[in-house]
């Protein structure tokens, strides 16, 4: 495989959940794709549908949720097709996933080395013997100090920072090709935020491994990501390369977004910070037209069309019927 042949390839995946006022149209044909060695970050407000798009990845989703695609494959192999039981070896093997929230994806009842050398029985069982050596070489990899030690605390004995990191070991005992972060800096003051990033940075290219980030914040985006993916609406309105995002802008929530990033030395001392009005719709029911329509200044009646395509320039890509593409030819 090519370095920058998909490890993951998402087209026109849709995820929709019941309601007692009908389905709610949670994730709308989304598409990306994410390369070996690339990390691909997901951004926008809560609610906007980048988690519930990447636990659609390997169907880990509420009851009654309905998930549907064009494509989803893995490596070549359609995840549409295969069964819970083939997801489950995919999942913690090939896939590693960290969670928001360290302390309740770890299990307090157990030590940090059981929790560690049970994911690595679980997909090699032929190799048990060495599962204890992982577990202690991967708490060293992810830099916690004596990882010999570690293996016998509880997950409440460490901080929120080295709690992540156990995580972080944890999604990469078995060498998987790729990893899901769902927000993994969340709850970490800004120090250890940093750590966290240079941390899965570095594991990235140490491994060779295709990175799927979701955040909400566009200062980590900046620093890490090869290419950003905007969510609004549970629908992809904005791709592109990292560098060309950050410099054209092209859908107006996205350039909202950016408007909203404090700056030191802009703008006038004691003017508060630039907001976007409204909130998110509701994703209920039929939808139409362009979602972010009644929170943008540029709206007019043909955002109202039935359907709006996302729109490219070379690998800048738009779902906006007011956006100049040409910028991103530029």
């Amino acid at each position: 495989m090519s370095a920058r042949e998909a490890v993951l390839s998402v087209g026109e995946m849709s995820v929709s959940l019941p309601h007692r006022l009908g389905r709610v149209h949670a994730v709308r044909e989304v598409s990306f794709d994410v390369a070996r060695g690339e990390t691909v970050c997901i951004v926008g407000e809560s609610g906007c549908g980048k988690s519930m798009s990447a636990m659609a990845i390997l169907n880990l989703l509420p009851r009654g949720a309905e998930r549907r695609a064009a494509r989803l494959s893995f490596l070549g192999e359609d995840l549409l097709t295969a069964g819970e039981k083939r997801l489950r070896q995919i999942r913690g093997d090939r896939i590693g996933v960290i969670f928001q929230e360290p302390l309740t994806a770890l299990n307090p009842s157990l030590t940090i080395g059981e929790q560690l050398m049970e994911v690595f029985r679980r997909h090699r069982p032929e190799r048990r013997g060495d599962a204890r050596a992982r577990a202690v070489d991967m708490l060293g990899q992810v830099g916690i100090p004596n990882p010999d030690e570690r293996m016998h605390q509880y997950p409440h004995h460490l901080s929120g920072g080295l709690r992540q990191r156990v995580v972080i070991a944890m999604a990469l005992m078995c060498e998987p090709a790729m990893i899901i972060a769902d927000e993994p800096t969340t709850a970490l003051d800004v120090t250890i935020q940093a750590q966290i990033l240079r941390l899965l940075v570095d594991l990235k290219d140490r491994f060779g491994l295709a990175l799927l980030l979701i955040t909400h914040d566009l200062a980590v985006a900046s620093r890490i990501a090869d290419r950003i993916v905007v969510m609004y609406g549970g629908q992809v309105v904005e791709t592109a390369a990292t560098a060309e995002f950050f410099a054209r802008p092209l859908h107006p929530y996205a350039r909202g977004l950016l408007g909203c990033l404090p700056s030191v030395g802009a703008g006038e001392r004691g003017r508060p910070l630039q907001v976007i009005p409204g909130t998110v719709p509701s994703l209920i029911g039929d939808l139409r037209g362009c979602t972010f329509r009644d929170r943008c200044a540029e709206a007019g009646p043909d955002c109202e069309a039935d359907h709006i395509d996302l729109r490219k320039a070379g690998d800048h890509g738009v779902r906006c019927v007011r956006a100049n593409l040409a910028e991103a030819a530029r």
